[in-house]
């Protein structure tokens, strides 16, 4: 790794917002998958979540571009587990979901913990996911079509999320705890020596200033 890409990764880590995510819930469509991770990672969110009923969650690269390598998506077999992990660590629930009881996304606070809750691209949000949710947000539509497609309307709501956050001035310091910010730096910058240390159950080795591994390995 060089210097500058150590301090390019170091940057957008100082950046990363732990208590900003989304939750997906069975999205399956690859360029809406990809196209929200994408937004995700513009946006500084530092981890994903998705409800699935698939063996595996897939994403189209080119969408992405590559955002699933700076980004990591914890899977769920369902609404309740997902909800229950997330207000465990504090989150919000708001569904973005359109209904009577839905209110304009830009009344909603972002800086607190917050998990912005989409649904599949025929039927949004299901019922029994809504039922645990805080509160519902919509976009507000002046044309014919009802509902944006599900990766704009994230991309939409996660750049309020930002615009909120930047002028709260949650993006001015590091966010994430150091031994997060350690691992992650390390998984970043060398990602085939990571993957080596936790085959063989040893802690990662430190990174000099300069992006330098303690012990010499080649990646």
């Amino acid at each position: 790794m060089t210097p500058e890409r150590y301090r390019r990764i170091s940057a957008v880590l100082d950046r990363r917002q732990p208590d900003l995510t989304v939750l997906l819930e069975n999205v399956h469509k690859p360029h809406n998958f990809s196209a929200v991770l994408r937004t995700c990672d513009a946006v500084g969110v530092f981890q994903a979540h998705a409800v699935t009923d698939r063996n595996a969650l897939r994403g189209n690269r080119h969408l992405s571009a590559g955002s699933r390598k700076w980004l990591s998506v914890h899977r769920h077999h369902s609404a309740d587990s997902a909800t229950a992990a997330l207000r465990q660590r504090g989150f919000r629930m708001l569904a973005a979901h359109l209904s009577d009881r839905a209110v304009d996304f830009r009344e909603a606070d972002y800086t607190q913990p917050v998990a912005i809750v989409l649904g599949t691209e025929k039927y949004g949000v299901s019922n029994e996911t809504l039922a645990l949710c805080d509160s519902e947000i919509t976009v507000p539509m002046f044309g014919m079509v009802a509902s944006l497609n599900v990766s704009v309307a994230a991309a939409v709501i996660l750049y309020e999320a930002q615009r909120q956050r930047a002028a709260a001035g949650l993006y001015d310091r590091v966010r994430l705890d150091p031994e997060t910010y350690r691992r992650t730096l390390f998984q970043w910058g060398y990602p085939r020596l990571a993957r080596y240390y936790e085959s063989i159950g040893r802690p990662f080795p430190s990174v000099s200033a300069r992006g330098i591994v303690a012990e010499r390995h080649a990646d």
